[in-house]
């Protein structure tokens, strides 16, 4: 059974580009292999602009979003407001609509 590494050292919560842009690998021994500090550095950096746009077309597509719901609900409103315009009681036409004897429409 595979189970999920989680590090005691793990940032908690959503990742911000500061966060990433901060975050410092661990050295490994000069007997070691490891990887190059540039490399790390611009991979992270390279990730931390990544999510910065993510975060900002998130916040475009919210914005977006709250503007075509706003729109819609003034327009079920305007429409609303419309229909029971509408409703309200008329007067009595006596001219007949052609073709059915009912009283004409205003």
């Amino acid at each position: 059974m595979m189970g999920v590494y989680r590090s005691a050292h793990a940032l908690a919560g959503p990742l911000t580009p500061e966060q990433v842009r901060a975050l410092a690998m661990p050295l490994a021994p000069r007997c070691r292999r490891g990887y190059r500090i540039e490399d790390v550095d611009a991979l992270l950096h390279r990730l931390a602009d990544e999510l910065r746009r993510r975060i900002r077309e998130r916040d475009e597509a919210l914005a977006e979003n709250r503007r075509i719901k706003n729109a819609l609900r003034d327009w079920q409103s305007a429409r609303t407001a419309q229909r029971q315009g509408y409703d309200l009681p008329r007067e009595p036409t006596t001219e007949a609509r052609p073709g059915t004897g009912l009283p004409r429409r205003a």
